[in-house]
């Protein structure tokens, strides 16, 4: 962080932003108090950019709607039960909440909402003391004014995660503040302050009030984040994996003298390292997917775990059991299907290129790679990549060379066939019309003999295609 000084020049320059300052004369104008508060006061101290506009005010969520309507091109109330008012002015989209000052029951993370009357009131209610800082919004030539009741700046100076109330009164409020805890500390870089690690320890099965919707949630903000492994650590470290994703911990295997394998726990958190930095290398955007790939891709190896004699351990079969694994999880977590399909295919698929370093694959093999990623080729690329930890120098340049010379033969023949399109030479429609049959079984199994034909051989054209299907036909007759 810059000087306190340099911070608030920053804070006036958000202020003068031309949304904030026609909702600053809207409604002081109107006679109610409005603040920038929480994110964007804390990124604007920070040097970040600066998206979400949040604001908060003493005007109820009706009066809300009707001080933006007028100033705004687009309103929504989906938040109006919890006091949120979103709209769009100009390129700025901003949500503005009345004050809250809400009760909890104890039972249920979600409060009986209440709404208050002070600005000083709403942020100690807030989950850490950098996000409990306000810019108090003044009227028409008045300079913006910092409310900061917490002492978040210097938290922000000492890049700490510390709660405004006792943290075991706040994790209690809402237990889901100790997943965001791990959460910002991935974002930020920040340390959690021992009194609320040592809560979020004590105060962990909390979590199951949680709704799993939310959980999952936190939990693809802070794998996206710019360093997920210090949020996972603390996760583990706090015990709120155990309740949340248990499948991390228990990567956490017991080695013995006579056992010899790698730490499966601190091999992951690597290859998750190592795959955000092949992400950057290849100019990729943050990828959820693939890192929620890369972080449950040995999820199956506690289960298949076997010590044969001599003392080598195996894990046979763990890709085909952590894919299923790796699916329930993340179905639980409500992740979408599609999200659940590709992760599932990429912990199913992360060991196919390591025999190819054993030995070079035929054009066929290369091939049927690339079909069985589909559209998870890239990602695949990257986990394979990622998942070599070794720190045998020998073994580990041979592994990348090998995936080097891998992916130039896949380039190669994409750019002679048109591999990312595989398909038999002829549809479904054609062999039909060739064969004098109706839709069927039939088909598709005609259309699997070319397929595989097309992988072992390259592409036959329309004239050679038929001829082998009419071959196939009769031999099946």
């Amino acid at each position: 962080m810059e000087s306190v000084a340099e911070a608030l020049v920053r804070l006036r320059a958000l202020a003068e932003r031309p949304a904030i300052a026609r909702l600053s004369r809207t409604f002081r104008e109107a006679g109610h108090e409005i603040a920038l508060v929480g994110g964007p006061v804390r990124d604007a101290f920070l040097g970040r950019p600066v998206s979400d506009l949040d604001l908060t005010t003493d005007a109820r969520p009706d009066r809300i709607l009707e001080l933006v309507r007028p100033v705004s091109e687009a309103q929504w109330d989906i938040g109006r039960e919890f006091g949120t008012i979103g709209a769009r002015m100009g390129d700025e989209t901003v949500e503005i909440t009345t004050y809250r000052s809400d009760d909890y029951d104890g039972a249920s993370r979600k409060p009986a909402v209440q709404f208050g009357d002070s600005l000083e009131g709403d942020l100690v209610r807030r989950d850490f003391a950098v996000n409990a800082m306000a810019l108090r919004l003044g009227a028409p030539g008045e300079q913006p004014r910092l409310v900061d009741p917490s002492d978040g700046v210097a938290d922000l100076v000492a890049r700490r995660l510390r709660t405004p109330s006792a943290p075991e009164v706040s994790f209690g409020d809402d237990p889901l503040r100790m997943l965001r805890a791990a959460r910002f500390a991935a974002q930020l870089g920040f340390e959690v302050d021992p009194l609320a690690l040592e809560a979020a320890r004590e105060m962990a099965g909390r979590l199951e009030i949680v709704s799993a919707e939310r959980i999952g949630d936190e939990l693809g903000k802070l794998l996206l984040a710019p360093d997920p492994v210090r949020g996972l650590r603390l996760l583990v470290d706090a015990g709120l994996a155990d309740v949340v994703l248990p499948e991390l911990p228990a990567l956490r295997l017991e080695i013995d003298e006579h056992a010899h394998h790698k730490d499966v726990y601190e091999h992951t958190l690597t290859a998750l390292e190592q795959a955000i930095a092949l992400e950057r290398q290849r100019g990729h955007a943050p990828d959820l997917v693939l890192r929620l790939a890369v972080l449950l891709h040995d999820i199956g190896k506690p289960a298949t775990r076997r010590i044969e004699p001599g003392g080598a351990v195996t894990f046979h079969h763990h890709d085909v059991l952590g894919a299923k694994l790796a699916a329930a999880r993340l179905r639980a977590l409500r992740f979408d299907k599609e999200t659940v399909q590709a992760v599932a295919a990429l912990v199913r698929l992360h060991l196919r290129f390591f025999g190819y370093a054993d030995s070079a694959w035929t054009d066929a093999a290369v091939r049927r790679y690339v079909r069985d990623a589909g559209a998870q080729l890239e990602r695949l690329h990257i986990l394979s990549r990622a998942d070599v930890t070794t720190r045998n120098r020998r073994k580990a340049e041979r592994l990348d060379h090998a995936y080097d010379d891998l992916e130039r033969r896949i380039g190669e023949l994409a750019a002679q066939e048109e591999l990312d399109a595989l398909r038999p030479d002829l549809d479904g429609e054609a062999i039909m019309a060739i064969l004098g049959i109706r839709p069927g079984p039939a088909v598709g199994e005609a259309y699997r003999f070319l397929l595989d034909t097309r992988l072992d051989e390259g592409p036959l054209g329309p004239e050679e295609a038929e001829r082998r299907l009419r071959e196939w036909w009769a031999r099946r007759d």
